[in-house]
């Protein structure tokens, strides 16, 4: 059957320009039309994978762009146009001469490298090129943006490799990205498309398994609806209230999060209940706040359930009252209470209030962390790691013992804390307290936690502590600071674990000359080595320095009183030395400890096994 493409291109092309011409002028209309033209003449011979005329990629990323994002007539322009220089012959500078540099500059920064141009890889070098835009502009990603939501609605057509590669660039990079930018409805898109096409049959089965869940709920939710509604009804309160239940990528991660089949999955579904705040005399929170007090008036609240987004919105823009209620059918269900602003925000983000001062908001939100990432060219390996871990992530909002708020991303620790307070509390912190309670550095935190940092001069960051660290600045900073410790210009055995004292030889790595390991004269390893590559064996000199090197005592002893006072006072008092760890267990009176602690060298060593030899009881000491 013949498919009349050209009614089908003007059609919706028409209905870009009716969208469009609401808000913007005569002018620009035409320039938009001139644009559409344009794209219409230049991908002429081409057609995508499904047999359509290509043109009508370009029209739907338009109307994307016009239509669900809202934006003004140089974006819309550039999605007519985005593709026009990295497919067909028409160049940078005939788009400048035609529509400006504006346009120019938008479809330049949506214009893929040539290949020969790449720093990185293809897609690093795309996704960095898109970043540094949004230094400025934060238009050239919501054309982006368009330009992959259309892709991944259309991607059935691909062969599974390619649709592999897009699903992957997109859960990686833009539906994060989306996310942060306050574009909940194109995020959530790209996600579940995403999902769809990574993992088809763990999509449908989820699919499927919601929609059970729908039929089976949907009596008790509705009356439970309708309670609500008629609740505020009763109160003078108009609102909309529906049930809203959550897709299927959302469930998927809930549940690799969580450990939990879908059964067992907590709030696969929430109530919203949607006030418009322009009719109320009262602010926001204020009626958001009453109706929280009306409807726990009428159902009984989980305790410390209700969180507070309004007043800590989420670094995306997201407010919303949450709280749990328990029904008459006795089961908990989370309510969501939001004026219509409150959702139009959370739906659009950075595009939902169209003055320059909300768009220059965001921008500057990113602009700090962008610069500083960016100009590291140091780590270029690490730069879309570093990317994502700034902005990526959902948040939680935690507080200095002041009352200050800061926003880090989730599990975030308490270095991320104290670098994010000020780079001094990371470099010297020793330990915190959360709310109150006392805490390594690496412990995770949770939203709304108080931490106070312990520092101490002599406290550094410690070789792990990037596996710790979940923002930019942290890792930065301890990156910095570990770079600016001298290198060893020899590796420890870890089979033998020499320290410096003992006698010792170095072997040097066969593939690699530069590389030297120390091993204690007996290990197994250096014998080995030794009589495999002879000439790699040389001299080292191992000398003690401040270093502390781990090593484990183990005592046997008399059981009696004060016996382990005696033994930490030898070491914490006699020697100032801090353990890691003491472990007893205890037989028939007699004592078995193992004790951890760092020692300078194999002399001082010696020498505090000889003071716990003294001890009264202890029968053995001995080296693990």
């Amino acid at each position: 059957m013949h498919t009349d493409y050209d009614r089908i291109i003007l059609e919706r092309a028409d209905h870009v320009f009716e969208v469009m011409e609401k808000r913007v002028s005569a002018d620009d209309m035409t320039r938009i039309r001139a644009a559409f033209n344009l794209a219409r003449e230049a991908h002429a011979p081409q057609k995508r994978k499904t047999g359509e005329p290509y043109i009508l990629h370009p029209i739907a990323v338009a109307n994307i762009a016009a239509e669900e994002l809202m934006l003004g007539a140089n974006p819309v322009i550039a999605c007519f146009l985005h593709d026009v220089v990295e497919d067909t012959p028409y160049t940078f500078d005939d788009i400048r001469q035609r529509f400006g540099d504006d346009v120019a500059f938008l479809v330049r920064v949506v214009t893929k490298k040539p290949t020969h141009d790449y720093e990185l890889s293809k897609q690093l070098d795309n996704y960095r090129q898109l970043l540094q835009s949004m230094q400025y502009d934060i238009r050239a990603i919501l054309v982006k943006l368009a330009d992959r939501l259309h892709n991944m609605r259309t991607l059935a057509s691909m062969k599974p490799e390619k649709q592999m590669k897009i699903a992957g660039e997109t859960d990686y990079f833009y539906a994060p990205l989306a996310n942060r930018l306050g574009l909940y409805n194109i995020k959530t898109e790209l996600e579940n498309l995403s999902f769809r096409f990574r993992c088809p049959d763990e999509y449908v089965e989820l699919s499927n398994l919601i929609e059970r869940h729908v039929a089976t709920n949907k009596e008790n939710l509705e009356v439970f609806r309708r309670q609500i509604q008629e609740t505020l009804a009763a109160a003078g309160i108009t609102a909309r209230v529906y049930v809203d239940y959550r897709r299927p990528f959302s469930l998927w991660r809930k549940m690799k999060k969580y450990g939990d089949d879908f059964n067992h999955l907590k709030y696969r579904h929430f109530v919203e209940v949607v006030f418009d705040q322009t009719r109320t005399p009262l602010s926001e929170k204020q009626m958001a706040m009453k109706i929280y007090c009306i409807l726990t008036d009428r159902f009984k609240e989980k305790h410390c359930s209700m969180s507070n987004y309004i007043d800590s919105p989420k670094e995306n823009g997201y407010q919303s009252l949450h709280v749990k209620l328990l029904p008459d059918f006795g089961r908990w269900q989370e309510v969501h209470i939001s004026s219509e602003a409150m959702i139009r925000r959370s739906q659009l983000g950075c595009v939902a209030e169209r003055n320059e001062n909300n768009i220059q908001m965001w921008i500057e939100k990113f602009r700090s962390v962008l610069h500083h990432t960016i100009s590291n060219s140091k780590h270029n390996e690490r730069y879309m790691e570093d990317i994502i871990t700034a902005f990526y992530n959902d948040d939680i909002q935690v507080f200095t013992p002041r009352g200050k708020k800061i926003i880090l991303p989730q599990n975030a620790t308490v270095i991320d804390f104290a670098y994010e307070v000020h780079t001094y509390l990371g470099d010297h912190a020793r330990y915190a307290r959360i709310n109150s309670r006392l805490e390594p550095v690496t412990t995770p935190l949770r939203r709304g936690d108080v931490i106070e940092i312990v520092t101490d001069e002599n406290s550094h960051p410690e070789a792990d502590w990037e596996n710790y660290a979940h923002t930019f600045k942290a890792r930065k900073a301890i990156r910095r600071y570990l770079e600016s410790v001298p290198a060893l210009p020899y590796h420890r055995c870890t089979r033998c674990n020499p320290i410096p004292g003992e006698e010792v030889i170095g072997i040097r790595n066969h593939a690699d000359p530069d590389t030297i390991t120390i091993h204690k004269r007996d290990c197994s390893d250096a014998i080995t080595m030794a009589s495999s590559y002879g000439d790699d064996v040389v001299s080292v000199d191992f000398a003690a320095d401040s270093t502390l090197y781990p090593v484990t005592l183990r005592v046997r002893a008399v059981d009696r009183s004060h016996l382990f006072v005696d033994l930490v006072d030898c070491i914490t008092n006699t020697f100032r030395l801090s353990m890691e760890s003491f472990n007893t267990a205890t037989e028939r009176n007699i004592v078995i400890c193992k004790i951890r602690f760092g020692v300078h060298s194999y002399t001082e060593l010696k020498t505090i096994i000889n003071h716990i030899s003294a001890i009264d009881g202890v029968d053995e000491v001995h080296r693990l």
